[in-house]
């Protein structure tokens, strides 16, 4: 394989499969279309631009390099100024729309970034705000026309023909080693830490990835909503591109059910807490029904939740879901578009459950895995082969990299895709990349010898002061398939017992309750009720005969508003921030063991 930098991409669809629309947007109510031949001359004299603005590669280091960050939601102008950036041998460096003032003014600050655009005046705002606590700093852009505001065609307006010269010059001299982005993990505790991926890194995942899955070439419309800053959004967009796949940005999180009606994608990636909402908002549906069209639909639910086990084979299943398919899970597929081929999820472990039902549903869902450091996908279920496939795993290893494992299970990963290291910090690329091999932190293993299945995070293993182990996720993972369990964290390092804090799901909590004739004016309230205090206790009770004895959640206590990421608990993949919950609550969790 001839390793490209990522910017090729332009030139490999202008030869193969030119597009008229590579990329798309609403603007103003219309989707407005950028061809292939259009996104090449905007991000040539884009590049030019910033060549004029003094942007430069320097001395090609990885400290040398210019760095240019950007802070928006996913849009045409993202993969603009991407591409245009790493032409110039500048290093992007994304953050998300969400970040903390005082993480932003960190990052800025290490990375010593020199230019940064924004997407709309909060954004603006925001930046402006620690501007002067950022000496590096010299000017803020805007995609939007914010009034005083420098709008980022301005830079494209200072390209000349010399600067564009210059620019096939530079183009020349970067190599696929070049550090194309340095990526800020905020993890789920501590300082954010850059993780510094090459053009090889990043086009190798995606290409491995693509014959592993595989993609195909040209066909396809896909829809991307999840951000671009991530490196699971960045790495699909790459094969997206070079793939020759139309990219449709959906509005936002609220429109998607509206863009995925109006585009109808073949595809599109997404978080497992994305696909629950959408199952959630089905069920709600479903519950509104009354007669024979609600038992037929609660039928079919029922009878999807026994999708791809033994009981599935047998002929008589078969003809009971090919009605339900008919009858019902057509309505699901029409509100998706009615053209799904391929759903992609990763960045957090999907329930089993919902994995069975969306695909007896024939809405193909496919979970895979793999970490920022590795650009980042370690391994994917395939929808070209049934015997690469297996619900409740992520799949087999992607071709071109290897995996192995730590005496305690850690999975280590080892290939072209491992990123470079973290920025400014060798003691902690050395801790975890040993002899080539990425220490991913997340425990695992293989199944049937084939099948790569997460068991766990290194860090979250606690123990018992009985000195019994716990692996939170585990359990996690069985109870949040509770319809009554919005969400769980088990608790328990260093006491006598396992317990949890669990968030109810209030929509299908307020259904029950209406139904047992129980009001309530707020949440505060109904997780007080001993009805419902009851009734969490018996699904605690029946869901508590999967584990061991001491693995068993004995006490829990009620938290009456969902973890997010504007309240802190969440980090922007939706992944739990355990020490802020363990801080946040801990009168909560001293009341349980008291």
């Amino acid at each position: 394989m001839e390793v490209k930098r990522l910017f090729d991409c332009i030139e490999h669809q202008l030869k193969k499969f030119p597009k008229p629309d590579m990329l798309n947007a609403k603007v103003n109510g219309e989707w407005k279309s950028y061809s292939t031949a259009e996104v090449k001359k905007i991000v040539d004299e884009f590049s030019a631009g910033l060549l004029e603005l003094g942007v430069s590669a320097n001395d090609f280091s990885d400290e040398g390099a210019d760095k240019i960050a950007i802070i928006s939601n996913n849009r045409p102008e993202w993969i603009f100024t991407d591409l245009a950036v790493q032409q110039t041998g500048a290093v992007l460096v994304p953050l998300y729309p969400t970040t903390g003032i005082n993480e932003i003014q960190f990052i800025l600050n290490e990375a010593l970034v020199k230019y940064i655009f924004v997407s709309n005046k909060e954004l603006f705002n925001k930046i402006q705000s620690i501007k002067p606590a950022v000496p590096s700093l010299k000017k803020i852009f805007s995609f939007a026309d914010i009034e005083g505001v420098d709008n980022w065609c301005i830079v494209s307006a200072l390209a000349t023909d010399a600067s564009k010269q210059k620019l096939e010059q530079i183009k020349n001299f970067i190599t696929p080693d070049h550090l194309a982005t340095i990526i800020y993990t905020s993890g789920t505790t501590g300082t954010p830490k850059g993780v510094m991926l090459t053009h090889k890194n990043i086009y190798t995942n995606a290409m491995y990835s693509k014959q592993s899955f595989p993609f195909l070439d040209a066909p396809y419309k896909v829809l991307s909503f999840l951000p671009l800053n991530h490196i699971f959004e960045k790495c699909v967009t790459y094969i997206y591109l070079f793939s020759g796949n139309g990219i449709y940005y959906a509005e936002n999180l609220e429109t998607i059910g509206a863009n995925l009606k109006e585009v109808k994608p073949d595809g599109f990636t997404t978080v497992p807490r994305l696909l629950e909402k959408v199952f959630e908002r089905i069920i709600a549906t479903g519950r509104q029904l009354t007669g024979i069209k609600k038992k037929l639909f609660f039928w079919s639910v029922k009878l999807a939740e026994q999708y791809a086990t033994p009981a599935a084979e047998s002929s008589s299943y078969k003809i009971k879901l090919s009605i339900a398919n008919r009858l019902v899970f057509s309505k699901w597929r029409e509100a998706l578009g009615g053209n799904i081929k391929f759903i992609i999820t990763g960045g957090a472990a999907c329930q089993v459950k919902l994995l069975r039902i969306f695909n007896a549903a024939k809405i193909p869902v496919y979970e895979g895995y793999g970490p920022t450091e590795n650009s980042p996908v370690v391994s994917v279920n395939r929808w070209s082969d049934p015997g690469a496939n297996m619900i409740g795993t992520v799949g087999p290893v992607i071709d071109g990299i290897e995996v192995k494992f730590e005496e305690d299970g850690e999975i280590c990963v080892k290939g072209s895709t491992v990123m470079k290291g973290y920025y400014k910090r060798p003691d902690l690329t050395a801790e975890t990349i040993i002899d080539g091999w990425l220490h991913t932190g997340d425990i695992g293993v293989f199944v049937d010898n084939k099948f790569l299945k997460i068991t766990d995070r290194k860090k979250e293993i606690f123990k018992t002061s009985g000195g019994k182990y716990i692996a939170p996720q585990a359990l996690e993972n069985i109870f949040k398939g509770s319809p009554f369990i919005e969400q769980i964290m088990i608790v328990g390092e260093g006491k006598k017992f396992v317990s949890a804090l669990i968030v109810p799901s209030f929509s299908y909590l307020k259904t029950w309750m209406q139904l047992h004739n129980i009001s309530y004016t707020n949440n505060e309230e109904a997780i007080k009720n001993a009805d419902v205090i009851k009734k969490i206790q018996s699904v605690v009770d029946e869901l508590n005969q999967q584990f061991n004895h001491v693995e068993q959640i004995k006490k829990f206590e009620l938290l009456p508003a969902e973890w997010s990421l504007d309240t802190g608990e969440m980090t922007p993949k939706m992944s739990l921030k355990r020490k802020v919950v363990l801080e946040k609550f801990k009168d909560v969790i001293d009341r349980i063991y008291s």
